[in-house]
């Protein structure tokens, strides 16, 4: 038999394979690098009191937000970790988040005297915050870099940029067990800023250290 006849034999039985995300290793990495964090915390800041915090709003509302952002970064770093990955629709949770967050600080701010925007906007803790989530961010970075660094990503900057949000938002999640801080206001600008510096620190490391 000739080769391209042998070929063409193979081909025949050959299906189409539906491509999807490899998600296996990067969750327990976040998972891990989540608890490191946590415990970064417990020494650094403490926690509040979280058995009245778990009865007030505030707290699943930020809750709610940074989770929503953790879910699209870690769906873009599912994608971008393997060759050629690509976003595709995986932004969407975080647009619709920031959207929600944006239009609840309309109404708060709608709502509040001249006199006390500013408190409304700064907090108490605004120089501070997104320092923080940056800080509280980089074990899961470092945890998710090592192992996307495994699965031969090829669009570096994005991959980059994509555990960087993941990791942002894990440490936005984790800080908020911490931070007092009630208005939607104030986390949908100094969470939102810790997590995008998060984020744009990743895609520098990113195209450095995923290289391979």
């Amino acid at each position: 038999m000739k080769t391209d006849d042998l070929a063409r034999v193979l081909a025949e039985d050959l299906r189409p394979v539906r491509a999807r995300p490899f998600a296996g290793p990067i969750l327990p990495a976040g998972l891990g690098g989540a608890v490191v964090s946590a415990i970064i915390l417990i020494v650094w800041l403490g926690l509040r009191p979280l058995g009245a915090a778990t009865h007030s709003g505030p707290f699943w509302m930020k809750a709610a937000y940074t989770l929503a952002l953790s879910s699209t970064g870690f769906a873009m770093a599912t994608r971008l970790a393997r060759p050629g990955g690509r976003i595709g629709g995986a932004g969407a949770p975080a647009l619709l988040a920031i959207a929600w967050l944006a239009v609840l600080a309309g109404l708060e701010t709608s709502r509040t005297a001249p006199t006390q925007l500013a408190s409304l906007w700064l907090g108490q803790t605004w120089t501070e915050c997104s320092f923080r989530i940056v800080a509280l961010a980089a074990p899961v970075y470092l945890a998710t870099l090592w192992v996307m660094r495994r699965m031969a990503p090829t669009r570096l900057g994005l991959a980059g940029a994509a555990a960087g949000l993941l990791a942002g938002s894990v440490g936005a999640t984790v800080y908020g067990l911490y931070c007092e801080e009630t208005t939607a206001a104030f986390v949908v600008v100094w969470y939102t800023l810790g997590v995008g510096c998060a984020t744009a620190l990743g895609a520098l490391v990113g195209i450095r250290l995923l290289r391979w």
